[in-house]
């Protein structure tokens, strides 16, 4: 481990040491106008810059002598004038004005790298098409992006599966222009469903979230398309080592109807390569699945008409497949084995904002999303049947919300909305033979009607107050849930702000395991809805409090926090009791600390972070009703991270260490007998990765504006063997006997990049 650790050390020192500079200037201006400072940078650096003549009238700025490279003394210009500069090429910069509110709202620009920010209301912004470049990727992948924030951790490796501020997976609430997506995931969890070429911006919430979101205790990726008409057409086409893809926006009518549509599928199909063969490699580790039909497609269309300034309206819809067949003959035995699965999500939404004048509009949304999943497991010994599994699992959740926005004088704000959601959830275990259920068939829905305020107030002494409150009514249960929110962000001096947020939330839609054997373990989580007794209503209460610093290049955030959860279920399994099979009701608490570190060298960007977690359950009639560790308990976490650009090249490295998985230990007694040393009591070995990008831009013609980009990128470098979990099944009755399943991380794994845009 010490070599390998050594080798990561030698990687990050040898890209610092062999890369090279971009091109340097010595500047110096004393309040020079900007006309003559734009001027004169053309000719330093040979670039063409191109604004409107009302965007830098009177405007005057000083920098001090020093030598810079031009991305340095835009980025200054930008912090002094509000002024943003957009790259055309590498020649060529047009100039537009940032929106002077939503700039003084943000707290750190460019936190971990370009395109994300983190704002005064407790939220990080990332714009996809900004975002820079990131380790172990080749182009940007929204949900692998918020990995990269401190906090979030995937424990089982995959794009989707998020664990936020230690949360599971299903608390996390994944939006898609206003629809709720239930499956984020292609190839098991390994590849996000979400193309950030359609993405315009995505607002992530851990903390203080808004009154207007609901439904889940941990997180909210709250996604949305562009809602401006396009100036001309743009057409994109790519592919990877995974799948490939098209996009075309383009306007119908100008400055009045628009439509964007984006399709992406794999071709493993067609063409295996090594990237796709890893992926499949960690995802079908102990199943017997080795040649099988397996692909995924998704595709997204939005419409977008403006028919006068007082209305707009947005049509969108997105839909997620995944298919895979698999047979298998084991001619020792006579015994024949498929897998038949079959994964999608579709969604609708259409959204009419309405504008009063400049400081009241509405906006009215309502949206249906669709998630099915059905599973066939089939054992045929002799030509005879065995067993004919069945698994099947729907969600029909259909939404509409009405907001209204009240601007006042003194730039506070004030909304006032309404919300109702019809959730329909089923799922059902069937054996055809010897009928035998672990977890029986269940059809509920819960109507949810909600009313949620929230109030920005700003005042002269720079203090921000975003409160707000958000009242639920449940109709199944006849019951009423309050959930309070609150960010107060309190500005010390230009560097340094202190923020404090306080949240309580509820979920009535979550995941359990299923402990059907079958030969494929990958979606074996069901979605059900909770029913006010067996599965109560899940209610999460957070405080957490927080430093931000921020000055030139210099960034840090340190955050503690408190979690309280109750109303968690958890089945006790077979290993743990073979009499006992049923759910415990039980409850959970966090204590974690979250540290940012990021400094900008010129063309080089680097960051670390560490998070501290401890998560602690307890369950009735389980571990003598004690605390014991949760499944997810990372104590530890930390990541590094540098990035360089010179001009049309991009490359970043990036390590990734974590205290390995909780382990109930296994043993056994003289006589054979299995029996466990309490409930994670013991520890996985420590997990460590180090990751390689780099990108290369180049211009195919000028005349024509197309442009393309190549890549190419190395996740777990040195190809190291991560023990991620280790899970057991069987015993669900006495003389059933238990076996212990290993699960490892992906190897070395190469990946491409191709792409054409104009």
């Amino acid at each position: 481990m010490k070599q390998k650790i050594i080798t990561a050390f030698l990687l990050f020192i040898s890209i610092i040491i062999f890369s090279q500079e971009k091109k340097k200037q010595t500047v110096f201006y004393n309040e020079e106008s900007i006309i003559t400072v734009l001027k004169d940078l053309e000719k330093k650096f040979t670039v063409k810059f191109s604004y409107p003549s009302d965007l830098v009238t009177d405007l005057k700025i000083s920098l001090k002598e020093q030598k810079r490279n031009l991305d340095d003394i835009l980025f200054e210009i930008t912090y002094l004038t509000n002024i943003q500069f957009n790259r055309l090429d590498d020649k060529y910069i047009y100039l537009t004005k940032i929106n002077s509110e939503k700039l003084n709202e943000i707290v750190v620009r460019s936190y971990l790298t370009t395109g994300i920010s983190k704002n005064k209301d407790a939220t990080y912004t990332i714009n996809p098409k900004k975002i820079g470049l990131l380790a172990g990727l080749t182009e940007t992948d929204i949900l692998e992006s918020i990995q990269q924030l401190p906090g979030v951790i995937s424990i089982h490796e995959t794009a989707t599966e998020l664990n936020v501020r230690g949360g599971n997976p299903d608390q996390n609430r994944i939006i898609w222009d206003g629809i709720n997506i239930y499956h984020g995931g292609h190839l098991f969890g390994m590849v996000s469903v979400f193309n950030p070429n359609i993405a315009q911006e995505i607002s992530f919430y851990n903390k203080g979230t808004n009154a207007k979101f609901g439904e889940r205790i941990s997180s909210v990726i709250d996604i949305n398309t562009a809602r401006k008409i396009p100036k001309k057409t743009h057409f994109e086409f790519g592919f990877n080592g995974i799948s490939s893809d098209v996009f075309l926006k383009t306007p119908i009518i100008k400055n009045k109807l628009s439509v964007q549509i984006s399709f992406r599928r794999s071709y493993e199909d067609l063409i295996e390569t090594t990237t796709f063969k890893r992926y499949e490699e960690k995802a079908f580790q102990n199943t017997k699945i080795q040649e099988e039909d397996f692909h995924f497609k998704d595709y997204n269309a939005t419409i977008n008409f403006i028919p006068n300034k007082k209305n707009s309206f947005h049509f969108s819809l997105i839909h997620i497949d995944n298919d895979l067949l698999h047979s298998h003959i084991e001619e020792d035995i006579h015994t024949s084995f498929s897998d038949v699965l079959d994964s999608e999500n579709d969604g609708y939404s259409l959204e009419w904002q309405k504008k009063w004048n400049d400081n009241i509009s509405l906006n009215t949304n309502i949206s249906h999303s669709h998630y099915s999943l059905f599973y066939n497991y089939k054992v045929e010994k002799n030509n005879l049947l065995f067993s004919d599994f069945f698994k099947t699992n729907t969600i029909n959740d259909t939404e509409f919300s009405t907001i209204l926005h009240i601007k006042q004088t003194n730039n506070n704000r004030f909304e006032i909305g309404y919300q109702s959601s019809i959730k329909k959830v089923e799922f059902l275990f069937k054996e055809e033979k010897d009928i035998f259920y672990i977890l029986d068939k269940d059809n509920s829905k819960i109507n949810t009607h909600s009313l949620f305020t929230s109030y920005h107030y700003k005042n002269s002494k720079k203090l921000d107050i975003y409160t707000g409150l958000r009242v639920n009514y449940y109709s199944l249960f006849d019951a009423f849930r309050l959930e309070p929110r609150v960010v107060v962000t309190k500005t010390l001096n230009d560097y340094f702000k202190v923020q404090l947020t306080g949240e309580i939330k509820n979920q009535i839609i979550s995941q359990i395991d299923e402990t059907v054997l079958s030969d494929i373990s990958l979606e074996k989580k069901i979605w059900r809805l909770a029913d006010g007794d067996k599965y109560p209503i899940i209610n999460s209460k957070q405080i957490s409090g927080s430093f931000i610093f921020s000055k030139n290049k210099w960034s840090a955030d340190v955050d503690v926090y408190y979690k309280k959860i109750a109303g968690i279920t958890a089945l006790s399994l077979g290993f743990l009791n073979p009499i006992d099979n049923s759910f415990h009701l039980g409850e959970e608490k966090v204590i974690g600390l979250d540290f940012y570190l990021k400094r900008d060298f010129n063309a080089f960007k680097t960051w670390i972070s560490y998070s501290f977690i401890d998560v602690q359950d307890k369950y009735d009639a389980l571990n003598d009703d004690a605390y014991f560790r949760a499944n997810n308990d990372i104590k530890h976490a930390i990541s590094a991270f540098v990035n360089y650009n010179l001009n049309k090249f991009d490359v970043a490295l990036g390590w990734k260490y974590r205290t390995g998985r909780p382990l109930t230990d296994l043993d056994y007694d003289t006589n054979g007998n299995a029996y466990f040393h309490g409930i994670n009591t013991e520890r996985l070995p420590d997990y460590h990765r180090l990751d390689l990008s780099s990108t290369y831009k180049f211009t195919i013609s000028k005349k024509n504006h197309i442009k393309g980009k190549i890549g190419l990128s190395i996740r777990n470098v040195y190809n190291e063997n991560n023990h991620l979990s280790t899970d057991f099944s069987g015993n669900n009755s006495v003389n059933d006997p238990i076996r212990v399943i290993d699960n490892y991380s992906i190897g070395f794994t190469p990946n491409f990049l191709f792409r054409l845009y104009w």
